[in-house]
């Protein structure tokens, strides 16, 4: 049997503005937008996306999955993504290479130091 990684899902107070802005912060295309999810991949034909999908609760707690991006410049890249509406976060990382931060909703990711 084979399987094919299609997607990550992502609760979301509100998926067209979160997933609206993970488009921006990575470069995605809009594949799919409606009431309660909003799907965003690297190009039309290619997988895995992101999927938010609309929920009740807020989010409680560190993310138990988070994403790790790693890019050419790192400063450039916070600085970047900070401007765009992320913010510095704190999960017990201490000192290290990545920076940690958050989305608007406040789910976690970070961004790597680049490959030597």
């Amino acid at each position: 049997m084979a399987l094919e990684w299609e997607q990550v899902a992502i609760d979301a107070a509100d998926p067209q503005a979160l997933g609206r802005w993970w488009a921006e912060a990575l470069g995605w295309v809009v594949v799919g937008e409606y009431d309660d999810e909003f799907e965003i991949r690297p190009a039309p034909d290619r997988m895995p996306g992101l999927l938010f999908v609309a929920v009740p609760e807020a989010k409680a707690g560190k993310n138990r999955l988070h994403l790790d991006l790693r890019p050419v410049d790192q400063q450039a890249e916070v600085d970047r993504l900070l401007a765009l509406g992320a913010r510095p976060a704190d999960v017990g990382q201490g000192d290290v290479s990545w920076v940690v931060l958050a989305d608007p909703e406040g789910n976690e990711f970070c961004i790597l130091a680049p490959k030597d």
